[in-house]
């Protein structure tokens, strides 16, 4: 058995990914020929199939299915080893690769990365904006903002505070459906929540909230689809405290019976906090995001 090529691997990922030759080509911006050609000589190193034809696509095998991890893992060590290139350690410049969940990525961030990179103007941040928590010991991201604790043990991790999350509408539909002054008054009303369980639906559960698919009127399970929900008059919904003060048409309900603590953390993998510019991007985001949860106005300039 060859140790197989990167570029082999490569565009196995791709297809993983893309479920055909043609949508990996245009994505790694290769010929169709040439993805093939790698797929048949790493399927010809390794000893085994990879995919088959489907009326979809390429479906992975099970020899793929179990090979992707680690070629996802080996196209992580790869990106953050042109990122550490990218900048001397004791300079500012280079690349900074963060990693948000969709509200903190797409509502939170931006007002604080234009401040960073006003002040910083040689270090490009690459956002990952997802509610999957990166594997920082991989290094898929440098700086991770997560709402759990981090347990792996080698992060320098930085406990931010707890963001309250509460039950909120505006005032458009509250005009027109009333305002609900217990949890029992919600029963009547449009409720937007998720479709399917996920880890942050199972966390409110174990605080003793009991939420089922079933009693929502809009299911989605894009938390910023949520938030545009409440924003557009749909029904009422969950939001972070803090982010539904920044709109004065958004009012909060029954605080005293529905509060719910939201931990904040960032962390890094603790090889990297001598890199300058990712130790600057660091300390920005624990002060920015300390401003946020605790409701002290705008992100402050680095």
């Amino acid at each position: 058995m060859m140790t197989p090529s990167w570029d082999h691997l490569s565009s196995f990922l791709a297809v993983m990914g893309d479920g055909s030759l043609s949508g990996a080509a245009r994505s790694l911006r290769l010929t169709q020929p040439t993805v093939g050609r790698h797929i048949d000589e790493l399927e010809a190193s390794l000893g085994v199939v990879l995919f088959t034809r489907s009326q979809t696509g390429l479906a992975p095998t099970d020899a793929a299915l179990e090979l992707a991890p680690h070629a996802a893992t080996m196209a992580a060590a790869a990106e953050a080893l042109v990122r550490t290139a990218s900048g001397e350690a004791a300079e500012d410049r280079g690349t900074v690769r963060l990693a948000a969940s969709e509200i903190v990525g797409t509502e939170i961030l931006p007002p604080m990365l234009a401040a960073f990179q006003q002040a910083h103007p040689r270090i490009a941040i690459e956002l990952i904006v997802s509610n999957r928590n990166e594997d920082l010991l991989r290094r898929e991201a440098d700086i991770a903002i997560r709402m759990v604790r981090p347990t792996q043990g080698t992060l320098l991790a930085r406990r931010i505070g707890s963001v309250e999350l509460g039950l909120h509408a505006h005032r458009r539909y509250l005009d027109r459906r009333g305002t609900p002054g217990t949890l029992a008054d919600m029963g009547g009303h449009a409720l937007i929540g998720f479709d399917r369980e996920t880890a942050a639906v199972r966390a409110l559960q174990k605080l003793g909230l009991s939420l089922t698919r079933e009693m929502f009127s809009l299911r989605t399970d894009s938390d910023t689809t949520q938030l545009a929900a409440i924003r557009a008059g749909l029904g009422i919904g969950v939001c972070q405290a803090p982010l539904a003060a920044r709109d004065p048409d958004l009012v909060r309900l029954v605080p005293d019976a529905f509060a719910y603590p939201l931990e904040c953390w960032v962390a890094m993998h603790e090889d990297l906090r001598t890199v300058r510019r990712i130790r600057l991007a660091f300390d920005h985001l624990v002060t920015g995001l300390d401003a946020y949860v605790h409701g002290k106005g705008p992100p402050p300039r680095p």
